[in-house]
């Protein structure tokens, strides 16, 4: 009985380990990539042409960065909802390369942006 109590407690103590390593993987997924939204392009409580407004605000402001790379980069993690990993695998690139494009482009954007303000 001793035997069987402890190949109990060998699979416990298994399936344990293995349900941590999986909530961490999953807290580290969620930590390095921020998801837009949900289900989508949901950023107002508004309807449909709020968020429609939002998505065709948040595609001009895509098409008007300077390289290719970075607009494709930024187009398919917010436009296309894809997750980091998914974007490298589909331009031959790391995923490190994939957030670099990403952070190089976002403050592209944030310094036109803050730029535009104060101008104008």
């Amino acid at each position: 009985m001793s035997q069987q109590s402890t190949l109990v407690e060998k699979y416990r103590k298994e399936v344990y380990r293995i349900g941590w390593r999986i909530q961490y993987k999953a807290r580290v997924l969620s930590n390095r990539e921020y998801a837009v939204s949900d289900n989508g392009w949901a950023f107002t409580a508004g309807g449909f042409a709020e968020s429609s407004d939002s998505k065709l605000d948040t595609l001009a402001m895509i098409q008007s960065l300077p390289s290719r790379t970075g607009r494709t980069v930024l187009h398919e993690l917010y436009i296309l909802d894809k997750t980091e990993a998914q974007v490298a695998k589909d331009l031959n690139m790391s995923q490190q390369a994939v957030n670099k494009w990403k952070r190089k482009m976002l403050r592209f954007l944030s310094q036109t942006k803050n730029f535009s303000n104060s101008s104008g």
